[in-house]
């Protein structure tokens, strides 16, 4: 029996650190089917993504850069592209996007886009907003089709682009993997976290959008009323420095524990009573997710993608970002309460098991890339 050559599918991400869009693209390359896809992978920068793709016999490549429309690389992304005989690309974000656009076109090889959240925001400065807007813009054009993680991720496009067409396909998390039912390693007794301590949770980038200086401002005023509190940070960025220096300042250096970044997400989960992300704007946040998966009792903000997956006071809590100082403070107090974590817990796992699996994911995904390839024979 002649065996049908597999599909050479090249996904591409922005960096080799793990964020949100770094564990998408590591649940898609898990999942694909295997007998019909042949995955690789191509990240602008080095890292643990990087390494875990390469122990799952993942063919990866790191071509470095930290610019977008980098021009300098076009042209060895094109070989790249040409010598490892790829038929269809699937950037993952903005950066990846506006660096792979070029050669795909020039090759005449299929683009999907999936846009993990907007690289222009409200906060921005104005002219760096309009200049980001127009390349987004650009590069939503240049794709065959645009993947939004979320309703509201689609919208914001449609706001801002004349004509723009996404087909949305969720985040989905592997529910094996996180699954609260199963064992796991105490990581409080590796961080030297007690026991009987209520333990709030931040995993993700110290970068402005999660708003890490934020979280630990309400944790210091937490923490004066309720000093069993405890606060474990997983993650590494760019306003790490000033949080260390931020938590010796308040004087709650004890209070407040510090980890990089880590492949075992599940277990700092599974050690955790308290979920926070406190962010300025979210595609489809997948560390809420995999919080989510794992009965957490969340604390999100009232932005895209987050308030998509939270209901209010039903699995989850929503803030509004504009008045976060007085209400995180008051919220995590709150949620010290054990009844009603485990009620919160309860109705966010359900919610993810039923909505965001990472096999249904998969499934429309392929079902995209089979329809492009298709236009294209």
């Amino acid at each position: 029996m002649i065996q049908t050559p597999k599909i050479r599918i090249l996904e591409t991400i922005r960096q080799g650190q793990i964020g949100g869009g770094e564990s998408h693209l590591l649940s898609l390359v898990e999942n694909l089917d295997k007998t019909r896809f042949e995955p690789v992978v191509l990240s602008f920068t080095d890292g643990p993504m990087v390494d875990r793709l390469k122990a799952m016999g993942i063919q990866t490549e790191v071509i470095y850069t930290e610019k977008p429309f980098d021009i300098s690389k076009w042209k060895r992304v094109k070989s790249f592209i040409e010598t490892n005989k790829i038929q269809l690309v699937h950037a993952h974000g903005t950066r990846a996007n506006s660096n792979v656009f070029w050669a795909t076109k020039r090759l005449r090889l299929p683009l999907v886009y999936t846009i993990h959240g907007w690289s222009f925001h409200d906060d921005q400065n104005p002219l760096i907003k309009k200049v980001r807007v127009m390349g987004e813009q650009l590069l939503t054009r240049k794709s065959d089709i645009n993947i939004s993680v979320s309703a509201s991720n689609q919208q914001s496009g449609k706001n801002y682009f004349n004509g723009f067409e996404s087909v949305v396909v969720n985040n989905g998390i592997d529910l094996q993997k996180f699954n609260p039912e199963r064992t796991f390693n105490r990581v409080r007794a590796e961080l030297g976290i007690p026991q009987d301590v209520t333990l709030v949770l931040f995993v993700a980038r110290f970068i402005h959008q999660k708003q890490p200086l934020k979280l630990i401002s309400a944790f210091a005023k937490a923490v004066k009323q309720l000093p069993s509190l405890r606060l474990l940070m997983v993650g590494d960025g760019d306003q790490k420095a000033e949080a260390l220096e931020m938590v010796q300042q308040l004087g709650i250096a004890d209070q407040v524990i510090f980890a990089p970044f880590r492949q075992d997400v599940p277990d700092v989960l599974a050690a955790a009573d308290i979920f926070v992300l406190p962010s300025l704007w979210e595609g489809l946040p997948i560390g809420l997710l995999e919080a989510m998966a794992m009965g957490k009792a969340i604390i999100g903000t009232k932005v895209d993608g987050t308030s998509e997956v939270i209901r209010h006071d039903v699995n989850g809590l929503l803030l509004p970002v504009e008045t976060l100082d007085e209400t995180l403070p008051q919220t995590i107090q709150q949620l010290t309460d054990p009844a009603l974590r485990q009620r919160l817990g309860r109705e966010a796992r359900a919610t993810i098991s039923s909505t965001y699996s990472a096999s249904t994911m998969t499934r429309q995904i392929e079902g995209l890339y089979d329809g492009l390839l298709k236009k294209y024979s």
